[in-house]
């Protein structure tokens, strides 16, 4: 369970804050959702590319106890799109940010590169940057085990997701980003 250990911390950055979770009708990002409605922001921005994984994450979110005094507000859209992206911040004083949008199915990135690179390394590249220009003040990179001397293009590309969040974080401490790396899920699309 997500802050079980120190439920303090995550408080500090969810509890009546607006949070965004961006790959959220993910396995990862869907599970991050359903711990993080349990501590009560008064915003939860769900954000994916992918209308039916939306919507059913919504429908569900909806059955929880505490949804009715939480703000929950569905967006659909690619961290690709920096304009879009940008109008996301405009629109909303966003406190944290799970990023956990991502393509990680590694023997479909090593046919298909240009995306895997777009999305994982450009992707984060639009969320880090403009969280740090919105004034965010937690971005949260879920990265992989596989980052670790990657011996695929997907471990690859999610290790310059990190060189990218570590070589923002020391130009903005305003923004605190961190980076925390999942190994396979079990259950989870693409697992072992």
């Amino acid at each position: 369970q997500l802050g079980q250990q120190h439920p303090e911390l995550m408080g500090k950055t969810i509890a009546d804050r607006t949070v965004l979770g961006t790959g959220a009708g993910g396995s990862i990002g869907s599970e991050l959702c359903r711990q993080i409605i349990q501590w009560k922001p008064r915003k939860l921005i769900l954000l994916d590319v992918s209308e039916f994984a939306i919507y059913s994450l919504l429908e569900e979110l909806k059955q929880h106890p505490s949804s009715h005094a939480i703000d929950l507000i569905p967006l659909i859209g690619s961290v690709q799109d920096r304009p879009f992206i940008k109008k996301i911040f405009d629109h909303f004083a966003v406190d944290t940010i799970y990023h956990a949008a991502a393509y990680k199915h590694v023997p479909l990135m090593e046919q298909n590169v240009m995306q895997c690179i777009a999305n994982n390394v450009f992707g984060t590249l639009n969320m880090a940057e403009l969280a740090i220009a919105a004034k965010v003040k937690h971005f949260i990179l879920v990265s992989t085990d596989k980052a670790v001397n990657p011996t695929n293009f997907m471990g690859a590309s999610k290790r310059l997701a990190e060189i990218i969040c570590q070589s923002l974080s020391t130009q903005n401490p305003k923004t605190c980003l961190s980076i925390v790396r999942f190994g396979n899920v079990l259950g989870s699309s693409g697992s072992v």
